[in-house]
Order: C-alpha cells, then structure tokens, then sequence
C-alpha cells in the first residue's frame, strides 16, 4: 500500500467539513465553533476539512485553535489551493456566502508559485507543522462559466498541480487531488494527471448520482478515492421538501421538491430518516474513502454521526433505485 493509500485508509467513514465554520449563509461564534470540532473529535472523527475560502481564512484559523492541542498523529488534514488571500481593510459584511469572515479577500490563483504560497498561508492560519491531503479547488464550470472553465483548468493542471505533485514526492503533503462540484472535472483531472483522491460534492446522492455511472467504476479501476460531500443537495435531502428548500445552492424547483416528497415517503415506510438515508447512500459508494458533512453545532454533528449508524433495510434500496 503506498503512502496515500495508507493516509486515505485512516479517514472515514465521516468527516468535518470545515465550511460552515467560516461563518457560511450566517455568523457563528467562535466558543461554538471550538465546541463543534472538539464534539466532532469526541464523536470518533479524525478527518477535518477546509479551505482558504471558507470565511476568508476564518474556518482554518477556527480548526487550528483546537486540533493544535491534539496529537498530530491523530488526524488527517485537508485544506484547498486555487485562492490567494490579502488583507482587506474593508471587506464586506457578506462574500462568497460567507458572513463576517476574516479581512482578506480571496482571488483566484492556480499558478505553480500560487499554490505554494497558499499552503504557506494555510499553515500559518492553521498553526499546524503540515497539510495532510492538498486538494486543488473549484476549477470546474459551477465556478468559472463554460468558456472560461477550460483555460482555468489548464492553468491548474500547468501550474497548481505541478506544485502539488512535487510537495507529495518531497513528503510535505501525503495525497494530492481536487476539489470541485462536477463529476466531468474529476473524470478529466484524472485522464490529466496523477491523483490519489477527488473530493466531489453533490453529484452522488439519493437526487443526484450521475457520478455513479462513469466516475466511480473508474475511481474503482484506478484506486483513486472519493471523498463525498455536499451529500444533502444543499440541504433538501436533510430538511425535506420544505418551503425555501434548497438544491444544488438555489432554491429547489418543483419537480425536485416532489421527487425529494417520494423518496421521504419510501423512507418513512421503512421507518428510515430520509437524512440518515442519503448519508448512507454515500457512506456506501464502493470508491468512497469518507462522506464529509458541515455543522454549525456540536448537536448537528452528534446529529449526523446518529444518523449515519442508522441501519437501512435492504428492501429501501431496492425502492428507492426503482424511483431513481
């Protein structure tokens, strides 16, 4: 097994994905957000997510407070390349859907240099000795556009991950892979270059799992792992088919709402949540090393590691790929 394959070995099932401790849609406070990591890591979990976007800074500087005063040895790290950050001595109330996070602001940088200095700059936040898996962020069309997406992509693939590649050789970083919301752009990373995991959020889940058909059987064939997240469709597939219910970062449309309805009912039949149904749908995906899910709240996480121990009749499956 090679140093990657061990290091991706030790990080599931479940993971803390730092982005609502960069204050993500609403501001949260940082004696509560020491409470959730240090709930999560009580709870068992030792794979903690983040990134230079998330509160600008604010979600590294938070998870570093409290995983310095842990044994190093103990867990896995990830944060992101791709953003640079610089002081900003007026930065607005709310950016990127971040609120009240740090005075930096954040710009696009995937150049080799850039994603150098930007693990510099995460290790500063963090206060930690090293970075465990250096994923490149958000190089896919969601971010982008279609027109620019490709040139942005060829710019990561010259430069970031180039950089990358070399911290890995060299031992500073265990494992190298990317970031984003589309299953086509892990598909082309790895027909690009040599990665050892793909942190995909939204395209494998009870409402989406286009990523089921070609990404997984190739992550399978070549030993890449998938580290799922976004894993309820920006919220629907935790909160139900609620009014003002979101679906992949906008409001869902009718025709979701009334699939998400169906599925809820299937679950409610087999005495199933319908969270604890969607987390285990991804907890099960045969590529996946970890499903990593955000909390604002040492309830929330005990909330989904609860849901995530929930045992799902194998009659629920049969009906809900019947519905898929």
């Amino acid at each position: 097994m090679s140093a990657a394959a061990h290091l991706l070995s030790r990080i599931g099932p479940l993971g803390l994905g730092g982005a609502p401790l960069g204050n993500l849609y609403a501001p949260l406070d940082d004696d509560e957000a020491g409470r959730t990591v240090e709930e999560a890591w009580r709870l068992g979990l030792r794979y903690f997510d983040t990134a230079p976007l998330y509160g600008h800074g604010l979600s590294e500087q938070r998870l570093g407070q409290v995983l310095r005063r842990k044994p190093r040895d103990d867990f896995v790290l990830s944060t992101k390349v791709g953003r640079l950050l610089s002081p900003d001595p007026a930065p607005p109330v709310e950016r990127d859907g971040y609120v009240r996070g740090l005075p930096l602001a954040p710009r696009f940088d995937y150049s080799h240099d850039g994603a150098l200095r930007s693990i510099e700059q995460s290790l500063e936040r963090l206060g930690l000795s090293r970075i465990d898996i250096a994923l490149i962020h958000d190089i896919d069309r969601h971010t982008h556009g279609a027109e620019a997406q490709p040139a942005r992509f060829r710019e990561a693939m010259d430069g970031a991950y180039r950089a990358l590649d070399r911290l890995r050789g060299e031992g500073v970083v265990g494992a190298i892979g990317i970031g984003v919301n589309e299953w086509e752009v892990c598909r082309d990373a790895l027909a690009a270059g040599d990665f050892d995991c793909m942190m995909l959020a939204g395209r494998y889940t009870l409402l989406d799992d286009s990523a089921g058909r070609e990404l997984v059987p190739l992550c399978v064939a070549r030993g890449v792992k998938l580290i799922l997240a976004g894993v309820f469709n920006s919220g629907i597939l935790a909160s139900g088919a609620t009014p003002g219910a979101h679906f992949h970062y906008r409001p869902a449309p009718e025709a979701v709402r009334a699939h998400v309805e169906r599925i809820a009912a299937m679950c409610a039949g087999f005495g199933v949540a319908l969270p604890a149904a969607a987390l285990r749908f991804a907890l099960d995906c045969p590529a996946a090393a970890a499903v990593v899910v955000g909390a604002r709240s040492a309830e929330e996480i005990a909330q989904s590691v609860a849901l995530a121990r929930t045992p799902i009749p194998h009659a629920l499956w049969d009906a809900l790929a019947q519905e898929r």
